[in-house]
């Protein structure tokens, strides 16, 4: 039934019908920025990528990218990305001279109970930016489309391995050979 109608038939029999306000047109001006990254390594983004081998087998990639330098830090292949691996994935970038430290000294930042993956606290304390929001990942979504469109499209993967072979050789292509420019 059109609203306006069921409102009109309520109006007219006295009964009192709650308006909803809508919520989702919130001006941009008032939503939170993200403050934008002013040194190297002071805030890297990470998300996953999915594809799939030649038989139907599962490929995830955790791509971690800087949001300063908007260089690829890591692409990380493997069939399922467990809480685990973004510790160890996170700890060896860590160990590059001059990464992000936690200032309480205790190394990555990264906090994890059991297997349990990182939940947003976990990102944020590590100087991650929640891969939720598209708007505050527009770097790290741009670098995932050209990783798709530059290398998973255009490859046809036989095993893990051979994933890993030819995506590390695009990492440092599109570190090393490519301008990067600001993505605002």
């Amino acid at each position: 039934m059109y609203h306006k109608r069921v409102y009109r038939l309520c109006r007219n029999d006295g009964q009192s019908l709650r308006l909803k306000t809508c919520h989702h047109n919130l001006s941009a001006a008032n939503r939170d920025r993200h403050p934008a990254a002013v040194a190297a390594n002071e805030t890297w983004s990470m998300d996953s990528v999915s594809d799939a081998l030649f038989d139907g087998r599962r490929l995830r990639a955790l791509t971690v990218v800087d949001a300063f330098t908007r260089e690829a830090l890591t692409i990380d292949v493997d069939q399922c990305i467990k809480g685990e691996q973004v510790a160890e994935v996170m700890a060896r970038i860590s160990s590059i001279p001059g990464a992000r430290r936690n200032p309480g000294g205790q190394g990555v930042g990264v906090r994890l109970e059991g297997a349990r993956p990182l939940g947003f606290r976990e990102r944020r304390h590590a100087g991650l930016q929640a891969a939720r929001k598209a708007d505050r990942q527009r770097l790290l979504e741009s670098f995932n489309g050209r990783l798709r469109d530059e290398c998973l499209n255009t490859h046809w993967f036989l095993s893990m391995e051979g994933a890993r072979a030819t995506i590390e050789p695009w990492r440092r292509d599109y570190n090393e050979s490519r301008p990067h420019t600001s993505p605002g």
